[in-house]
């Protein structure tokens, strides 16, 4: 492993503490939601036999330190639990549902890049001129609105009246998947393009300005070449540690958009099992999203480090 990237595995260390609170803090969470799990089970056939004897049988009726340690206890071995919903193991469930909402990150991922670069160029060439103004103001417009807005405002434009795409669901195969899962991952690029376009913008400023850019100009380079040879690269390094952040943060917001267009992920999931007060698939959702902005921090460090070696150079030296 190159010394500049030596920093891994204290970073995987670190995480370790990080994920024994998040396991304490979602759990007492979790149980202070309004509500009896057995009742919500039973539904109109609970009477308070029968709540207690399935209260009984889900352990729900022990003291709440006990049912952490016992969770914990699970959890060490691999074990997440079993869905008091689906009365299935919890760790099918999520597995099965990761994919679909890594998929949708990915997918917004790609657009908001796609969205922001040109945007975010076009307006540092022109600085205080229309376009630049124009693109702020679609930053500030794109900050403003909530996603749930966002996605019900694409759903009525582009599914119920131009019908070009479908209101929600995820498809039957992988051409399908990634067709209905435009929009949802649209409306989180959209969220996601308002700080991307802002920090990108104001580092291409600066990196338009400084003398290897100026002496490129004099050799001949200008356009599209100057741009994707002499700028992007340099410009996009104070803005791959916001990319990371948003990602972290994209998360929570895909788990109320997967709601929104009935997308079968992780917020589908965790939405279902919070109305149902199924505590273990809760936990379970909960864990794995604080694992991915964990890794997603770690992974943002390594590509910032891998595209400014001045950080490796700078460790060297301390």
């Amino acid at each position: 492993m190159p010394d500049r990237f030596r920093f891994i595995p204290a970073r995987l260390l670190q995480s370790i503490p990080v994920l024994f609170g998040v396991t304490v803090l979602v759990f007492f969470m979790v149980h202070l939601l309004p509500g009896d799990p057995a009742v919500a089970i039973l539904g109109q056939t609970a009477t308070p036999e029968r709540v207690a004897a399935l209260s009984h049988q889900l352990g729900l009726d022990q003291a709440l330190w006990r049912q952490y340690l016992l969770f914990l206890g699970h959890l060490c071995q691999g074990n997440l639990g079993q869905s008091i919903t689906y009365q299935r193991p919890v760790s099918g469930l999520v597995l099965q549902a990761i994919p679909v909402t890594l998929s949708l990150l990915l997918f917004a991922l790609v657009l908001s890049l796609l969205i922001s670069v040109p945007l975010a160029g076009l307006a540092a060439s022109a600085p205080g001129r229309a376009r630049d103004l124009g693109v702020r103001f679609f930053t500030l417009l794109g900050q403003g609105m909530p996603q749930f807005w966002i996605g019900i405002m694409l759903i009525l434009l582009l599914a119920v009246n131009l019908r070009v795409f479908p209101v929600g669901g995820y498809g039957k195969t992988w051409p399908r998947h990634w067709y209905y899962l435009f929009l949802p991952a649209l409306t989180l690029a959209i969220a996601m393009c308002p700080t991307t376009i802002r920090s990108l913008r104001a580092s291409t400023i600066d990196v338009l300005a400084s003398d290897y850019v100026g002496t490129a100009r004099s050799k001949g380079a200008a356009g599209i070449s100057l741009f994707r040879l002499h700028v992007l690269r340099n410009a996009a390094i104070p803005t791959v540690s916001i990319i990371g952040v948003n990602l972290g943060y994209l998360v929570g917001g895909a788990l109320v958009i997967e709601k929104v267009f009935a997308v079968p992920g992780l917020g589908s999931l965790m939405i279902n099992a919070i109305f149902a007060r199924d505590f273990p698939t809760i936990q379970a959702v909960s864990l794995f999203v604080a694992v991915f902005v964990i890794v997603v921090g770690i992974l943002t460090d390594v590509v910032y480090t891998a595209v400014d070696p001045r950080v490796g150079i700078s460790k060297e030296r301390s």
